[in-house]
C-alpha cells in the first residue's frame, strides 16, 4: 500500500502525521510511504530523517494525493485541499465533520473512506486518539487564559495565582473530560480558583477523591453555571460529545454578564464550541472581543507545541495505520472496532449518528 505525508497548511500547524521512526516500522512491514519535503520540519525531523527510514520525498503535491491509497494527516483538509483527495481514497486524520458541512459533502462527494482520530472509541468509551491531544490543549487553556489576563493583552489583570493577602483568580471549566482535568490539574497548580463542572454526578464523585477538595465540583445545571462563570476570570469550554456538536452551555446574555477583561477559552470549538459567542481563530489571530469578554478559540491549539503533540499522536495512531495498511479498512475495522467507530463517511454514505444528526443527513450502515 501507498501511504502519503503531506505537509500540514493549516495556519501554524507544526505537527506531522508519521514520525521518522513511525516510517521505519510501516516501511518495515512492507508499505511504502511518500512524505511532502518539509512535512516534519516544524516538529523538529529533517527530510533527510525520512529518506533514511525508507520514505520517498514527493516534491509534486498533486501526485502525493494522487497515486495514495492511503492519506494520513494530523487535521483536516482545508478548502485548497478537497480537489487533491482522489476518488474512492482512505483519508485518516482529525476531521471533525460535525461543525464542517462542507468537508463532508466534498467528502461525500469523492466516495472517500474517512476516518476520524477523534471518533475511534474503546468500549470503555475513551477516545484513545484524541486523549493526548485533548490532555495538551487542556493544560494550553490555562495558560493561555492566564496570558490574556495581562491588562497589556486587554485582560483584567488578574494574576492567576494571586499573591498572599490577594485572592487569586476564579477558573470555571465546563466539562469533566480529558481537557476538563487537564485544565483543573493545570490551574490548581498554578493556584487558581477552581470550579469544574460536568453532566454525570458519578464522575463528580470520583474527582472529589482524586482532587482531594482541592476544587469545588459541580453537576452541570444552567443556574449553576450561570452563577459562576458571572464571577469568573477564567472560563474554559471543554464540553465533548464524541463525533456530534457541543451543546451551547453559555448563552451570548450570559458572556454580556461577564466582568470587562474575563477571559474564554473555547477548547470545544472544533466541534462548534460550547460558548455561544465562541467562533474558530488561528495562531495568527488567535482572540477577539465580545462585550469586552476576550475569547480565545484556535481550533488546532497543540500545533503549538508540536514536539511534543507530534510524538504523543503518532504513538497512538500507528497501531492503527498499520492495520489498515495489512488488512484494508473492511477487515481492519471488522478486527477492531474501536476502530470501526473512527469511520464517518464510506464511499458516499454517512457512517456516524453525530456527523449525521449534525447535517441532518441519513446515517447509513457500511460493510
Amino acid at each position: 500500500m501507498v501511504i502519503a505525508v503531506p505537509k500540514e497548511i493549516k495556519d501554524h500547524e507544526y505537527r506531522v502525521s508519521l514520525t521518522p521512526e513511525a516510517v521505519r516500522a510501516v516501511v518495515r512491514a512492507g508499505h511504502r510511504v511518500w512524505v511532502e519535503p518539509g512535512a516534519g520540519q516544524g516538529s523538529g525531523y529533517s527530510d533527510e530523517a525520512y529518506l533514511s527510514a525508507g520514505a520517498q520525498l514527493a516534491r509534486n503535491r498533486e501526485r502525493l494525493f494522487g497515486e495514495a491509497d492511503l492519506i494520513v494527516k494530523v487535521k483536516e483538509p482545508l478548502t485548497s485541499e478537497y480537489s487533491l483527495l482522489p476518488k474512492g481514497r482512505t483519508l485518516f486524520t482529525f476531521l471533525h465533520l460535525a461543525s464542517d458541512r462542507p468537508l463532508t459533502e466534498a467528502l461525500l462527494e469523492r466516495d472517500a473512506i474517512a476516518i476520524a482520530y477523534e471518533t475511534i472509541q474503546d468500549p470503555d468509551g475513551s477516545l484513545p486518539a484524541l486523549r493526548p491531544m485533548s490532555a495538551i490543549a487542556g493544560r494550553m487553556s490555562v495558560l493561555m487564559g492566564a496570558y490574556y489576563l495581562q491588562k497589556i493583552h486587554g485582560g483584567s489583570g488578574v494574576l492567576l495565582p494571586g499573591v498572599p493577602g490577594v485572592p487569586p483568580a476564579r477558573v470555571v471549566i465546563l466539562g469533566a473530560g480529558t481537557v476538563g482535568t487537564n485544565a483543573a490539574q493545570m490551574a490548581v497548580g498554578l493556584g487558581g480558583q477552581v470550579t469544574l463542572f460536568h453532566r454525570e454526578a458519578d464522575r463528580i464523585r470520583n474527582l472529589e477523591e482524586a482532587f482531594s477538595g482541592k476544587i469545588a465540583l459541580r453537576v452541570s445545571k444552567p443556574e449553576l453555571i450561570e452563577q459562576a462563570v458571572l464571577s469568573a476570570d477564567l472560563v474554559i469550554g471543554a464540553v465533548l460529545m464524541t463525533g456530534a456538536k457541543a451543546p451551547k452551555l453559555v448563552s451570548r446574555h450570559l458572556v454580556a454578564g461577564m466582568r470587562k477583561g474575563s477571559v474564554i477559552v473555547d477548547v470545544s470549538i472544533d466541534q462548534g464550541g460550547c460558548i455561544e459567542t465562541a467562533r474558530p481563530t488561528t495562531h495568527s489571530n488567535p482572540v477577539y472581543m465580545v462585550d469586552g469578554v476576550i475569547h480565545y478559540c484556535v481550533a488546532n491549539m497543540p500545533g503549538a507545541f508540536p514536539r511534543t503533540a507530534t510524538a504523543a499522536l503518532v504513538k497512538v495512531t500507528l497501531p492503527y495505520l498499520l492495520k489498515l495498511a495489512d488488512k484494508g479498512v473492511v477487515e481492519a475495522c471488522r478486527d477492531d472496532d474501536a476502530l470501526a467507530k473512527g469511520v464517518n463517511i464510506y464511499k458516499g454514505k454517512v457512517t456516524h449518528p453525530g456527523v449525521a444528526e449534525a447535517h441532518g443527513m441519513k446515517c447509513e450502515e457500511w460493510p
